[in-house]
This record gives structure tokens, sequence and C-alpha cells, in this order.
């Protein structure tokens, strides 16, 4: 699951030559590290050598075999397309280039975008082609920061790798020891071949070598971590075992003590450095006993031992350099290192980084089956046999890798770029490194970036409005959503690509064509409001209504290279607003007739007020009158004459006066409620008024012998005008008594209650009851009874329902004929 990103290539003589790229092919970008090439005497780089070219750089260039040579043996073309030059540049002047050509070759045309940067004594080129993608101002700064991160990541893990490499192959013996008590955090196999019989790893050094720890060594390896200052012995001898209760011998080493700092400036550990020099050493004390042999021969050999000392001294201490700074700069570094031996995988050593993938877990000295169960669950196990089996190096790229989650070492799923590489020792395959990069952050934040655009492109496909991006003075439709491409009847496949009125050869005469230009070359925005346009859809040339803005669209450099249109078909507000506004006129011209109407409405209704309260005045006298001359000829005609018809027609005679003045009042009555619309309303207590009717009606109770039940609470008010809460009180009652069934006495009940915003008064009686099937609007209209057999003059119930709708009521009615009726009132609270 881990890989490098660089490893250092090695020829068949050890030495270091140069470094090999494994940059992986992420993408469509090309990758290569190149080497200058001198003329004699030139300081200048006339070429550049091939090093190493990923996948996509030789699909990019059109080969198949790796490249070798220089890039004007392969490309000579590049000459003269300025490429050679360019690179010169960026080799030069040590800073990263960006650089765009287009040039023929085998017949072909080429367009590469490339950046390049010098990277130590090589330059290091990144490059794509970009022959069928458009180039908007968003991709281009996409693609330069894509190239800029390539680049960035190459250079990083070129430099990674190729410190593994060498720590890998460093002749010296190197372990890190931490904390105070010095322990063995990292032993590469040189050391540890050291001492075979003992187990260093993960033991203090008091426990794990107690004879060095009580030596002049272990007092020096407590000096510098507690100074801080490093410490070179040149050569100090060990009396010490090199197996754990084995036989003592005098070992002599050379080493080199080097603190190790944290990330606040403070020690933490110690970097050892060792040389067994106790072959050199035996070997220099047989030169003494043979000086002392043979003093002649001895004065030569020593010269030459002496000689070869020194030149060892000087070979060890370039490798204890050179080990320093690797383990300085390998501790550091963010890349996961693992070495497996033996066919089962076994952790012979992790580095910290890949250690804090599983920081619980021992890891050293278990197998991948024991330490990491999930990667053989995970198939990475099958991978690892493959490349043992084969020694062929397997790549993964942004594989994913999930740990236990019981363990809570790392974040559910993570993703690793990384390489699986045979290991040898002494040319023998004995093992696979690992070598991994956490690309979690990237992949993540890539799938974001496409979660994002994805949604941008929903959002945009889905907006309520039409837009469109058109490009360049031609207009060319970059974009356009589903709503813009419904209002030019086009597929997508007829519109992108196309000139606006090359698309649309009858919209140029309208004037879109002039504000366009003014958009493009003032960069003012234009704002257009249910502007008419004409567009030919179904060959049928329309009409409609558009409400648009059209917006410049600038590159990083401000240039102005388009217009986005946002598009609104207001062809529906437009008609229906045409036709509100001849609806306004029709009303205008009906409500000049309305007020006229109601102009004489108003004049009809003062004129039968002023009828009513006339005709009620006037009739008054007269009916006083002749009321007067019934009472005079009743008193002046004799006893005698009283009797049979004379005495019938004037008891009907003062019935029909009495009938004529209860009309005139009722008159008098309607005349009023006419003009008191919305009376004065207060909050009245509902049981007093009902009190007052009730006496009021004594002697109607008494003459039908009826019965009233009243149910209402002491507190419960009313907010209504009393006088009218009185007049609604006793018609209803009145009715109900005077309307009673002959074959029973009255039974009226009286009951009120709270519903909602409403006080209600409900008035139920067992009286005769009514037939509504012909509708209650002739039960509450003005002068209808329904029931002539009594005497009346069908107003009381008229008056009731506009009294109550009148304060913002409703009266209700249920009844069954022969059986009763219920009258139900809603005061409003």
């Amino acid at each position: 699951m881990l890989t490098p990103a660089a490893s250092a290539l090695l020829p068949g003589d050890g030495n270091f030559d140069y470094l090999l790229h494994h940059v992986l092919d992420v993408s469509l970008t090309g990758i290569q590290l190149l080497r200058p090439v001198y003329a004699p005497e030139e300081q200048t780089p006339v070429d550049f050598a091939f090093v190493y070219t990923n996948p996509a750089g030789l699909r990019i260039s059109r080969v198949t075999e790796p490249l070798r040579g220089t890039i004007l043996e392969h490309f000579p073309h590049t000459h003269a397309a300025g490429v050679l030059a360019y690179y010169q540049r960026a080799f030069a002047t040590n800073e990263p280039l960006a650089y765009e050509v287009n040039y023929q070759a085998d017949g072909l045309d080429n367009y590469l975008r490339f950046q390049a940067r010098r990277s130590g004594e090589h330059l290091l080129v990144s490059f794509t082609d970009t022959s069928d993608q458009p180039r908007s101002a968003v991709e281009e700064a996409l693609r330069a920061s894509q190239q800029s991160e390539q680049l960035a990541r190459a250079e990083a893990e070129a430099q990674q790798a190729n410190l593994t490499r060498i720590f890998q192959q460093a002749p010296a013996a190197i372990c890190v020891l931490d904390g105070p008590e010095l322990t063995f955090a990292l032993v590469n196999p040189l050391h540890q071949r050291l001492f075979p019989g003992r187990v260093l790893l993960g033991r203090p050094l008091r426990e794990a070598m107690p004879d060095l720890w009580n030596h002049e060594g272990g007092r020096i390896l407590r000096q510098v971590y507690a100074t801080g200052v490093a410490h070179e012995s040149p050569e100090i001898m060990v009396p010490m075992s090199r197996v754990e209760n084995g036989p003592v011998e005098d070992i002599y080493f050379r080493n080199v003590s080097q603190p190790r700092f944290n990330a606040h400036g403070q020690v933490d550990g110690v970097l050892l450095f060792t040389f067994d020099s106790t072959e050199q050493v035996r070997a220099r004390q047989q030169v003494e006993q043979l000086n002392q042999e043979l003093e002649t021969r001895a004065q030569a050999r020593t010269h030459e031992t002496l000689a070869l000392q020194a030149e060892l001294l000087a070979a060890a201490q370039r490798q204890v350099q050179t080990r320093e700074a690797v383990y300085q700069v390998f501790e550091q570094t963010t890349v996961a290192v693992a070495l497996l031996r033996g066919p089962h995988h076994r952790y012979e050593y992790v580095n910290s980084a890949y250690r804090s993938f599983a920081p619980h877990r021992r890891l050293v000295g278990g197998t991948i089956a024991e330490e990491l169960p999930e990667l053989n669950a995970q198939g990475f196990g099958a991978l690892l046999d493959h490349v043992y089996q084969t020694g062929e190096t397997y790549v993964g790229v942004e594989l994913p890798f999930t740990p236990d989650p019981r363990l809570g070492e790392a974040p559910p799923t993570s993703y690793f770029n990384f390489t699986y590489q045979a290991y040898y020792e002494a040319g023998q395959m004995i093992g696979v490194t690992i070598i991994a990069l956490d690309v979690t952050e990237q992949v993540l934040a890539r799938r974001e970036r496409e979660a994002r655009q994805g949604e941008l492109q929903r959002i945009f496909q889905q907006a309520p409005v039409a837009i469109a991006v058109f490009r360049g003075p031609t207009h060319m439709i970059e974009l356009a959503n589903e709503r813009q491409l419904a209002i030019w009847d086009k597929t997508r496949e007829q519109a992108l690509g196309k000139g606006l009125f090359e698309l649309l050869p009858e919209v140029e005469g309208q004037g879109f064509k002039q504000i366009m230009a003014g958009v493009l070359a003032t960069g003012q925005p234009y704002m257009g409001v249910d502007a008419p346009a004409r567009f030919t859809r179904h060959g049928v040339t329309e009409e409609i209504f558009v409400s648009f803005v059209h917006q410049p669209l600038r590159e990083a450099d401000g240039h102005i290279s388009g217009i986005v249109a946002v598009i609104t078909d207001t062809t529906e507000q437009v008609r229906t607003r045409q036709q509100v506004q001849a609806l306004n006129a029709e009303l205008l011209a009906i409500n000049e007739e309305l007020h006229e109407s109601n102009t004489q409405l108003t004049r009809t209704n003062i004129d039968l007020d002023n009828f009513i309260y006339t005709a009620s005045h006037d009739l008054k006298a007269p009916i006083t009158n002749i009321e007067g001359l019934l009472l005079a000829l009743e008193h002046e005609l004799p006893a005698a004459g009283r009797t049979g018809d004379v005495s019938q027609m004037l008891t009907m005679m003062q019935e029909a006066v009495e009938r004529f003045r209860r009309t005139i009042t009722h008159l008098t009555d309607l005349s009023r409620l006419q003009k008191e619309h919305n009376p004065d309303s207060n909050a009245v207590a509902l049981a007093p008024v009902v009190d007052a009717v009730r006496l009021d009606l004594t002697p109607l109770l008494a003459h039908t012998h009826g019965q009233l039940t009243v149910t209402i609470s002491e507190s419960l008010t009313v907010t209504f005008a009393e006088k009218n809460l009185r007049s609604v009180v006793y018609n209803l009652l009145s009715n109900a008594f005077k309307y009673h069934h002959p074959d029973r006495l009255p039974d009226v009940h009286l009951r009120s209650w709270l519903a909602d915003d409403y006080v209600v008064l409900e008035v139920q009686d067992n009286g005769l009851g009514l037939d509504l099937a012909q509708g209650q609007e002739r039960l509450f209209a003005m002068f209808q009874r329904l029931h002539t057999h009594v005497e009346g003059t069908g107003v009381g119930l008229y008056m009731v329902k506009r009294i109550v709708e009148n304060a913002g009521g409703r009266i209700e009615v249920s009844s069954q004929l022969g059986q009763g009726s219920t009258f139900r009132v809603y005061f409003p609270r």
C-alpha cells in the first residue's frame, strides 16, 4: 500500500549516479527528468539527455519504448519550436517557467504546454497535450495549478526516494536511540549484523547492551543526549559479547554520536553511526608484532599499514558523514518506508511515518498477516506475494486502505500512492520494500471539487432561468442550459460552438447584436426588461418577451473575453399584464357605471328612508284619530246597539288599527336599522338581558302556559349594542312561544356557550317547526311568514338577521316540521 515518489539508481560499481523518478501517472501529465549535456568549454547546456520519462510522457511523445539519448537526437524539431531554448532558460534561472508551443511533426499538429524547473543538476519537466482542450481562463488557471503541483510533488518524491535508497544501501551501521533511556528505536541491517545474537529494537541500551552502558561508550552517548553536542570517537574498544551471554571479546568501534532534535528544538534522541574497526585494529596489532621481529621490514610494512589505515579512516569518515546526512533528512520525511523479509513478509524495519499508520501495533518482528491483517483482507497481501515471487515492481495509485475501526488508529479510509519493490542483498532477493505516500487529502479534495463541479453543472442545468455563455466577437456559444435551448428551439448539438447570429440569423436585426458589442467594448453590464424578440420556432416566426442581463466575462488579467447572459422568458407575464390592462380598462368603465348606479341607489335609499320616516310620522296621527273615533263611537253607542255584528265589527276595526300601528312601528325600526349599520358595542352581560326579556314575555308565557328554561353563565358577556342584543333575544323567544304546537304546551330552552371566537346563543322549542325545503332565504326575508294563522308582520327575523350580520356574526336554523325549531346566533367575542 506504500510507494516511493523517486528512488536512486546505482550502476554496477555501486556509486551514486543519478535520480530515477517514479512519477505516478495520476492524470495525462507527462513527466521527464533530463540531464544537461555540455559541449567542451561551454557553460550552457547544448542538449539534454533523457533520464526518465513516465508512461503519460511516452504516450504524449508518441513513443512506446523508454527514451534513451538526447532531446535533439529523438526530437530535432524541438530546436525550431523553441523548446530547447526554453529548457536552457529554465535550467539557467533555477525558477519554474511555463511555456506553450504548437508545431508540426510527422504531419501532425502538436499543442503542448510545458513547465520546467531545475532540480539539483537535473531539469524536471512536466508537459500536457492540449490539442483537444478548450482554452478558457478558468481551465488555463486550473491546468497551471495542476502542473505546478505535479512538479512540486515529483521533485519532493524524487528527493525522498533518493534518501531512502541511500539509507538502504549505506555502508555503515546506523541506529536511532530514543529518550533518556536511549531505547533502540531504529536499527538498520548492518548495525543488527554487528550483534547477531542480541535483540536490540525496542529495548533500552542498559538492558540490550549492559556492557556498553557501563563503558566509556555509554557515558559518551548519555553526554550527547544531555548536552546536545555531537561527539566523534576515532576508535574505542569495548569488551563485550556479540550475542547475549556469549564469550566476551575486545571489539573496536569508530562512532559518530549525533543529537536528534524534535520540532521544539529539544533533544529527544541520539543518532549513532558505527564502523566496526576490529579487523583493522587486529591487523595493526599483528603488524606491530612483526615490527618487533623484523624492524627493517616492519618499518616499510608500518608505512603501508598506516597509509591503508588513513585511507580506510578517511573512507569511514566520509561514510559516517553520508549516513548522518541521510538519517537527519530521512527521519523528517513524510514518506512511509517499510522493509519486509522472507515469503511471509515479516517486518524487519519501519520508519516513523509508516509506524504512524498503526501506532498501537508491534509491527517489527511480526508478519503482515499478524500485524496488519486488514492488508491481506483488502488484497494487498496478494500483491506482495506477486512481487516476491516475480521480482516485478508494483505501483499503486490512489488505492484505498481501511484499518480495523476498532483500533481507532486512522481515519476510516485513507488513500495511498505506493510501490512494492523487490529488495536485494548480495544480488539475491530477500524481501520487499514498501514506500508509500498518503494522498488522502488530495483524493478527497479532488472528489470534493468534482462533486462541486457536478453540483454546479446540475444547478446550471436546473436553474429556473435561461443561462448562456458567449465567447469572442462572434459570440460563439460555449454553454447553454436547457431553458436557453428551449427559447431558441435548438438542441445542444445544434447550438454549441456556433456563433449566436449564425445560429439565429433572424435575431440579428433586433438590436441584440449592438447591445452585446457594447458590453464587450465598455465592460459595462446591460439589463433589458420585457424586451420583445422574434424567433423562428417550428417553422413559424413568433414574438416573445424576455428580461435579460448581459454580464461581461473577464479573464484573470482583466481582459473581457465573452458575455454571460441570464435570460427569463416573460412572455406569459407580459401577455397576462396586457390582458390585465385591458380588463382594467373594461373594469374602469364598469366601475364608472357601478358608481353611477350606486349614486342612484344611494339617492333611492335616502328617498326610501325619507318616505318611511314621513309615512310613519304622517300615518301616526290618522291612526290615532281613527282609534279615538272608534273609542268615541263605542262610547256613544247604546249598550243594546253593541251586540251582534256591530260588536264584532268594532273589535275587528280595533285589531286592524293595532296591526297598522305595529306595522308603522316596524317600519320605523327598519329605518333606524338601516341608518345604524355599526352601532356602538360594549361588553354586555347576557344573563340580565335574558331576565329582562323574560319579564316582558310574562303575559305571553301565562297565555300559552309555556315553560322557559335558561342555562347561561352569570359571567358570560357579549360585545354588542345592548338594545340590539335585547331585540335579538326578544324576537327569538317571542317567536318560540307564539308559534307553539296546539297539541302540547310550549317548552323552550335557552342556552349559551363559547365556541372559538364566538359566543353562541341557542333557542330550542317544541313548536310547529318549519319547512325549510324552500330555503332559509324566505324565512329571513322581509314581510315573509311561513305560518299565517298567528298574528305577525314578517319583520322580526329579518331584523334579527340584519342586526347580527351587521355586527360580524351569523344566525343558523335547524327545524323539522311538526317537531320544533332550533335557532343559533353566533356573536363575535
